[in-house]
Parts: C-alpha cells; structure tokens; sequence
C-alpha cells in the first residue's frame, strides 16, 4: 500500500535574507495567491536588464565551490554528487565548439527550451534559466519537457535520463535529472512563470496548461511542486541567484523565499517518495525528548554546519561545527510537528511529539 505524507516546504528562509536587498520584496506582506505572484512579476520585471546572449555570467554564477570545489564548471547533468564527476570542463577552455559524444564541451542550455518562445528576447537571454551544461547531453535532451521517466531510452554518465514519461496523465517522452538538482530546476521554471507571467499563454510547450496564473499543467505542476519540496534550496542556488542579480539586475523570489511556492500555488499531497533519501538517518524518529542522534553513509565530520527547518521553510536552528565531537544535536524547544535536518547535501525529515 502507498504511504502518503504531506512533503515539507524547507528552504533556507533563515539564511538568505542576509542576501536580498533591503527592500526587494516591499509590498509582498500578506499577500497569497494570484495576487503575490502577479506582484513577484513585477518586481522581477522591473530592472531586469536584458544582456544579450554570452557566456560572461557563468564565470561567476556556476564555478564549482561545493562538490569537488576544483572550480570546474558546475554542470547538473555531468555533476556527480556523491563522488567522482565522470568528467569536468575548465570554464571558457572548454566551451563548445562541436562535440562528439558526453564530455567533449558544455554549451548553453535554455531550461525552458527556446522554441517554446520562439526564441525571442529577454527570455533568450535571460540567465535565470540559462544553464552551462554538456554539449552532447544537452543535444540529447533537445527540447523534451522536464518529468520522470519510466522506461528508459538513454541514460548520461551521471545518471539524468531520457525514456517515457511515468506521470500519471502524460505519457510522452521526458528528461529526468538527478535528484540533486531537481528542486533547482522546479524552482526555475517557477521563476519562468513568474517573471513572463503577462506573454506566458502565448507561448507552446506541452508542460503549460495556458493560464496566466498556474501556468503548469498537470501532472506537472504537482512535479515540480514536489521537486521543489524534496530538494530544499542550496548554498549553489544561492550564491547563483546573487551573481545572475549582479549581472542582469533581477532576483529568482523562490530561491530567496521558497516559503512563496505555499503560499501561491498552496502544498501538494504527495508519494513519501524513497529515491529522494539523501542519505541521513535519524534516532529516535518520533522524537520524544531534545537530543536526536545523527548518522549517515559520509564523514559527517566535514559538515561545518546544519540546518533545522520547520514546513513553511524557516530555518528554525543553525548548529555550527555539529559533528566534531559525536553526532548527538540538541534541539530547541521546538513545536510538535514535522522538520527537515540538512547538512551539505544530506538531509531527512523527523518528527517531533
């Protein structure tokens, strides 16, 4: 029998306000719904500078500082987050270029494939969803919307995949990432849906139910709802989501506060979904008193820091240094309810009785 849960909202509200200029987000307090969306569109819109189409950003925006921390371009469909990457490319050096088969260059990949608006400007050029990415991969993924994939045709070196469509209700071909950065992805084309909010029904893509506010049909919309609660928003976003601000003058509002995809397009019941464990367990869950005991299949030792975040994405509790001595953590007084701890690319959720 399938277990149903309500996923968590997490984010990293606690630790990014620090980040946002003061001010950006006047005149969202209170606001749900169409009308905050329709406001995050504003704001988005206003100072967004269209740069052109280069490769100048991605010298700041995607440098690998978190994984192998080499400096490498900081490719989603060639990163390998739990070891080795099956091969790198020096940023600039390796741009493409041709390339023949996976590793030969990174290109430039719109996440919201080009055709889909005709290739018209600023939305091809704008670098919120303009990722580096393997050439031939890229290539092999074309323009096939984002979902999960049943039967598989192909496969790439760090496991994102090609095949057929396993969603209930669209049964056409389909391109999965790793679950790494699948919550990056979601979190981009939320942005998308945002920030063109007023020309989004003229576009064409088979993800889009042609409406101006949910703008995803389903069952996409619940997917990306639901990679965008499964992986909470990261350090890399973060720090992306800055240096795209730097360069062309507008902020991605669901990096900054993953609390807005609630409160605009409400929680999603979803599949307590096993193949999105990031590898951390914790003892007792329930937890019945304030001291949890923390273990997983890495050194947790080289975290520097952890993360508590309740279901609407606050960042509850920050613990420094937390594995140094043990891996027991002393919770605050926290409420009953249901958390999320993250630490590096790890995380779980427990309960607190």
């Amino acid at each position: 029998m399938k277990r149903f849960i309500f996923t968590l909202f997490v984010g990293v509200f606690g630790i990014t306000n620090a980040q946002i200029p003061t001010g950006y987000y006047d005149g969202t307090t209170g606001l749900t719904g169409a009308a905050l969306k329709t406001k995050l569109s504003q704001i988005v819109t206003s100072g967004h500078q269209d740069r052109g189409y280069n490769w100048t950003v991605f010298s700041s925006a995607d440098r690998d500082k978190y994984y192998e921390n080499d400096n490498s371009v900081l490719d989603v469909y060639s990163e390998n987050p739990a070891g080795a990457d099956p091969y790198k490319f020096t940023m600039v050096t390796n741009q493409c270029g041709s390339y023949s088969g996976e590793g030969s260059c990174y290109n430039r990949e719109h996440s919201i494939p080009k055709s889909t608006f005709n290739d018209a400007t600023p939305m091809h050029n704008d670098y919120h969803h303009l990722l580096p990415t393997d050439g031939y991969v890229n290539g092999r993924r074309s323009n096939w919307p984002y979902g999960e994939v049943g039967t598989v045709s192909w496969t790439s070196k760090n496991g994102s995949k090609l095949g057929t469509s396993k969603l209930n209700g669209y049964s056409g071909t389909v391109f999965e990432p790793i679950n790494e950065f699948k919550g990056d992805i979601a979190r981009i084309y939320l942005y998308f849906a945002t920030r063109y909010q007023s020309q989004i029904t003229t576009f064409t893509y088979d993800m889009y139910d042609g409406s101006t506010f949910k703008v995803f049909a389903e069952p996409f919309m619940s997917m990306l709802l639901r990679w965008h609660q499964q992986d909470p928003v990261s350090q890399k976003e973060i720090d992306r989501n800055n240096a795209v601000y730097n360069y062309q003058g507008n902020r991605n509002p669901y990096v900054d506060h993953p609390e807005y995809v609630a409160q605009i397009w409400g929680t999603v019941m979803a599949i307590d979904d096993a193949s999105f464990s990031k590898n951390l367990q914790i003892a007792p869950n329930p937890v019945k008193g304030n001291v949890i005991t923390v273990s997983g299949n890495k050194d947790l030792k080289q975290f520097t820091k952890a993360f508590i975040y309740n279901m609407v994405g606050q960042n509850v509790q920050t613990i420094e240094n937390p594995f140094q001595n043990g891996n027991s953590i002393t919770l605050k007084s926290l409420p009953k309810g249901v958390y999320i701890l993250k630490t590096g690319e790890l995380n779980t959720k427990f309960i607190v009785e």
